[in-house]
């Protein structure tokens, strides 16, 4: 497979140097950057985040990187989210009472999980469907690495009447009850959980995605 080109999307948010690290290691040719010509051109942009939902997105916007977002799916080029950084793509997170809008690529609020301890901190596995890329080859024993207290624990996204669109695969996880640990939706896929921290499987899932681009 020939070296792929991945900017790691540095709009002040995120463990960018873990996260530079874990694709590197996975066989990529990363850069830490906010430049826009750059990240258009990669062929895939890693958005990381961690902190607060509405923190996030007003340092994403500061970069035009929900414009860079949307123009990268726009053109099918490859995005993947992690952690604040999949919370993001959704239309809303509501945080102390207070809703921020989201990216809306998906439909779906993230909100506080409802659970005897949160946040959700430690090892744990996910249900991942049939036919998933970013999990292929892992058991359903395989665990990943979690640090978060919100998440979006309801999939809102109706399946096309039609039958022409494919639907998104979604990963489940559970936390006080089942929340979305993962997406993969054409060029776009996301995380709830850390793959930069979550050793050989997060190392697997990142060699899966990069196999996948184009």
């Amino acid at each position: 497979m020939a070296v792929r080109k991945v900017v790691v999307l540095d709009y002040g948010s995120g463990n960018l140097r873990s996260a530079e690290r874990a694709v590197a290691r996975a066989g990529a040719d990363v850069t830490v950057t906010a430049d826009w010509d750059a990240a258009l051109a990669a062929d895939g942009l890693v958005v990381p985040g961690v902190g607060a939902f509405a923190a996030c997105m007003a340092g994403l916007r500061s970069v035009r990187g929900d414009q860079i977002i949307g123009r990268r799916l726009a053109g099918g080029r490859p995005v993947l989210g992690i952690c604040v950084g999949m919370q993001i793509l959704f239309t809303k997170g509501i945080e102390h009472g207070v809703t921020t809008e989201g990216c809306d690529e998906w439909p779906g609020t993230v909100d506080r999980l409802e659970a005897p301890v949160v946040p959700h901190m430690g090892w744990s596995t996910v249900d991942a469907p049939s036919g998933s890329v970013l999990f292929d080859g892992m058991d359903a024993g395989t665990r990943f690495y979690f640090v978060h207290s919100y998440a979006v624990r309801h999939w809102d996204l109706e399946p096309d009447p039609a039958g022409r669109l494919e639907p998104p695969l979604v990963t489940w996880a559970e936390h006080g009850g089942p929340f979305v640990a993962a997406v993969e939706n054409g060029p776009l896929s996301a995380t709830q959980f850390h793959p930069e921290k979550s050793g050989d499987a997060g190392a697997a899932l990142l060699r899966n995605w990069l196999t996948g681009l184009a």
